[in-house]
């Protein structure tokens, strides 16, 4: 019997960790959560409460990059934060390009029929844009 997996998707930022929930079987995303995140690093605390709620079996972390393909100044900060995870919970951690994700969520929250009764500030944004990242994490995978 296949096993289908409960997955958490990260979008890092210097200021914010959009977070979002994902499965297997569904194939399907949603934002959960935006952290805050200052110099003295992530809320940890709240990232271990979701990952004790959710359970998650996979790590999925956005990877910012140029769109000349150089290096993003983040990358080695989302790297780190990369590594944190996956030794505090020893859980593993993938990789997805995570250019332009940002954008299409303040895209799709524009479009949305919420946008007008819903505030389209930046918790909403990174959180969107975890659920994107994750949701391109899935699409990627054979089924």
């Amino acid at each position: 019997m296949t096993q289908y997996r409960t997955l958490l998707g990260f979008d890092y930022g210097s200021k914010r960790i959009g977070v979002a929930i994902g499965q297997e079987l569904t194939r399907t995303t949603h934002g959960l959560r935006t952290l805050h995140n200052n110099h003295s690093g992530p809320d940890w605390p709240a990232i271990s409460a979701l990952i004790k709620e959710w359970q998650p079996a996979l790590l999925v972390v956005g990877m910012p990059h140029n769109m000349d393909d150089t290096p993003h100044p983040l990358a080695e900060s989302v790297r780190d934060f990369g590594k944190q995870l996956e030794q505090r919970y020893n859980l593993p951690v993938v990789w997805v390009d995570e250019r332009l994700s940002s954008l299409e969520a303040e895209s799709q929250l524009a479009d949305s029929d919420h946008s007008r009764t819903r505030k389209r500030d930046k918790a909403n944004i990174d959180k969107l844009a975890a659920a994107i990242i994750l949701q391109t994490w899935l699409n990627t995978q054979a089924n």
